[in-house]
């Protein structure tokens, strides 16, 4: 198995990174190297061990997974969709403390 710089370019993606082209060659290259480095430890010899076991009336673990695809970036939205009130660029919030003493501020 091989890398080629469209799977790098979607690993990026999912990742939701930036790559730029003149990196590509170095990941392609680096990622093949990890990949070379696997191969040789699969295969060594692993039989001789126990199998690891849950404990007794416990079901085995098993990470949930996700699909292998990538959504909306939140942040890539403009801001009035998540902030109800903007101004300049910035998010408007209610004011939630005063240094007004409110007894001098009273009729």
């Amino acid at each position: 198995m091989a890398v080629t710089h469209d799977d790098v370019r979607h690993i990026a993606e999912l990742a939701r990174l930036g790559v730029s082209p003149e990196r590509l060659d170095d990941l392609v290259r680096e990622l093949n190297g990890i990949l070379t480095h696997m191969e040789v430890l699969a295969q060594v010899d692993t039989g001789n061990g126990e199998e690891e076991s849950p404990p007794s009336g416990q079901p085995p673990t098993s990470t949930p997974l996700r699909a292998d695809s990538s959504g909306p970036i939140p942040m890539l939205l403009p801001l009035e969709s998540f902030a109800p009130l903007t101004r300049d660029g910035f998010i408007i919030v209610p004011r939630l403390a005063s240094h007004d003493d409110p007894i001098d501020g009273a009729p």
